[in-house]
């Protein structure tokens, strides 16, 4: 029996995952597709048996039912789209960032008041965040989390994002990796203090210390249109989690020399990583059932530190 009816707005290559994700949840069903290029949208449908293709989105909630929809469309696009979905009582899983920059995105909050929202930060269910974040809630002590992050403003431009995204391609790009800084520090943020600031004319780097009220510092450092990782790292007085790259755990205690890897989950091998844990939790949140996914509330949380640490 079907349990949950998901919806999909969007027909690109992220639109693919999600719909591979989902489909591999237990009693859910893609019940249809909207898409504002219908030959897109219909050659989606063909590929996984979605039986319904809608023109509008109130068709596509009309005629699927859908408990949960996900949006998987352009960060331009994402204002529009959503308050065209929270017309209607089901949950919304928007994909990231919520809002090109933090006054479209706030505008999305104000127009998602009353509905539920969620947002797909897919690297929270990587099996190695999730290995990470267990081994770090059997340590005592502060803990230092060091997050590099790497943007290349020329290469988005080469892959033609528009010029209003990239000028804000922290907030595309960055929001991946500084969400870590959330998800590992503990309690509220009290300080975020710039150690080499942002200069997006004449520094390539962006170092930036934040404080957590638990006593947890972060440390976040970005190089900008150059070579780097994305990378995490979290060291409390008995241990040490490595992420690099972000798919791949490993941990090293205190007295050794050796980081000892911890196996990916099959699921990040046959998904797009972190995707069908993601879709499983967003399901159980449309569900009223316990679930991690993050709320649009939450989002608004790391694009507010983001904004601390750019200044725009």
């Amino acid at each position: 029996m079907t349990a949950c009816k998901v919806a999909v707005v969007g027909a690109g290559e992220i639109a693919r995952e999600h719909v591979r994700a989902f489909m591999d949840v237990p009693n859910v069903e893609v019940a249809g597709i909207h898409s504002r290029t219908r030959a897109r949208a219909e050659s989606l449908a063909e590929q996984f048996s979605i039986p319904t293709v809608c023109d509008s989105i109130g068709e596509l909630y009309e005629k699927t039912g859908a408990g949960l929809v996900a949006v998987t469309v352009p960060p331009l696009a994402m204002n529009s789209v959503s308050r065209a979905c929270f017309q209607h009582p089901w949950t919304v899983l928007l994909e990231k960032p919520p809002g090109y920059d933090m006054a479209d995105a706030s505008e999305i909050r104000a127009a998602a008041a009353g509905h539920h929202v969620l947002v797909a930060f897919n690297r929270r269910f990587l099996s190695s965040t999730r290995a990470a974040l267990a081994g770090l809630a059997e340590q005592d002590g502060p803990r230092f989390i060091h997050v590099q992050d790497q943007g290349d403003r020329q290469e988005a431009r080469s892959l033609g994002h528009p010029a209003a995204v990239v000028q804000n391609w922290m907030y595309a790009n960055s929001i991946h990796v500084i969400d870590y800084l959330r998800l590992f520090g503990r309690g509220d943020i009290v300080s975020v203090s710039p150690v080499v600031e942002w200069d997006p004319d004449e520094s390539p780097y962006v170092v930036t210390k934040v404080e957590f009220e638990s006593g947890d510092i972060g440390l976040y450092q970005g190089i900008w249109d150059g070579p780097g990782p994305w990378a995490v790292s979290v060291n409390t007085p008995a241990m040490r989690w490595e992420m690099r790259p972000l798919e791949r755990a490993a941990y090293q205690a205190r007295g050794e020399r050796q980081l000892h890897p911890v196996e990916m989950h099959p699921w990040d091998r046959q998904f797009k990583p972190g995707f069908r844990l993601q879709a499983q939790m967003a399901v159980a949140a449309a569900l009223d059932e316990p679930s991690e996914s993050p709320t649009l509330a939450q989002a608004m949380e790391t694009m507010r530190l983001i904004a601390a640490i750019f200044g725009r």
